[in-house]
């Protein structure tokens, strides 16, 4: 069986063995591929791998030996899952690698708007700690999160997780498909469901305007769930104290993106998947699902 990965550059740029996958096929991988270069390197293989690079019907179609689409992430909207199943291509992700790693990133977010660690931090290097009549200085006011309260949008093993660390702080949790309410008007609100059609710029600036004021939203999700020009808008405004981004509608995003250098607004480029011990889980996952198509069965199987 003749493998392909066509975009392994985030997913493992070498510190990762391949070895599993070898094992199983004669791969060949990539570190990106560009939009033209697909057909070409896929053309021939049995099984693909592919981090963000979209299979569309007709990617499919013009590959007839493709047989098995291995997704090396959990989100699945840029594959066409009913082309694939229709052409009789099975499609498998990685279901929940990085709970933890994207739970404790949602927090680390969290914490960057309440603590302004970075804040302090640039202040002291600039030697306004250094040139302190006092012991300490204040520069920006910390926010206590013990005795507040979090809304959950999306309930998977993320959102339980991020769930359990709010609890540990002494937040109260308020899942949002339990009690929307409750949810949006919490004293933040954390984004952790997968982005539908259903769902795409769900907060906008309506529903921002039902969220409580001086309320703070953390989106370690997808982009797509929040309309930028809105929620810039409410931060500067004051609607909304912060927010602590891992996603942005278009990524990277365009230097005039309405969001970035708002003081209040803390951005970081989709890394909440990062840690090496969640992207190895990754790899390993990869060569399970298709050691277990190879054998007949359905591991994490979307089609």
């Amino acid at each position: 069986m003749k493998s392909v990965f066509l975009d392994c550059a985030i997913v493992n740029p070498g510190d990762i063995s391949w070895e599993k996958i070898q094992e199983l096929s004669d791969f060949t991988w990539y570190e990106r591929t560009a939009r033209e270069q697909v057909t070409g390197r896929i053309r021939g293989a049995e099984a693909v791998f592919i981090d963000a690079v979209a299979m569309d019907r007709k990617t499919m179609e013009d590959c007839p030996e493709l047989k098995f689409i291995g997704i090396a992430a959990t989100g699945f909207n840029h594959v066409d899952l009913d082309a694939a199943r229709e052409l009789g291509i099975a499609v498998a992700n990685v279901p929940s690698y990085a709970g933890d790693a994207v739970a404790q990133h949602a927090i680390a977010l969290l914490l960057a708007v309440t603590n302004k660690v970075q804040v302090y931090n640039d202040a002291i290097i600039d030697g306004q700690w250094q040139g302190s009549q006092d012991y300490t200085f204040v520069k920006a006011p910390l926010t206590l999160l013990a005795g507040k309260s979090i809304g959950i949008m999306g309930y998977g093993a993320i959102g339980r997780r991020v769930g359990e660390i709010a609890e540990a702080l002494g937040m109260t949790v308020n899942v949002y498909s339990r009690d929307p309410e409750a949810a949006v008007t919490s004293d933040v609100l954390s984004l952790n469901c997968p982005l539908t059609r259903e769902n795409t710029g769900i907060v906008d600036a309506d529903f921002i305007s039902r969220m409580k004021d001086g309320a703070v939203l953390i989106n370690t999700a997808r982009g797509g769930l929040v309309d930028e020009k809105a929620l810039a808008d409410a931060l500067r405004s004051g609607k909304l104290a912060g927010a602590g981004l891992d996603v942005m509608a278009q990524e990277p995003p365009e230097e005039d993106n309405p969001l970035i250098g708002l003081e209040n607004c803390y951005i970081t480029p989709h890394i909440a998947f990062i840690p090496i011990e969640a992207r190895r889980t990754v790899v390993d996952t990869c060569a399970d699902n298709l050691r277990s198509f190879i054998n007949g069965g359905m591991l994490n199987r979307l089609v």
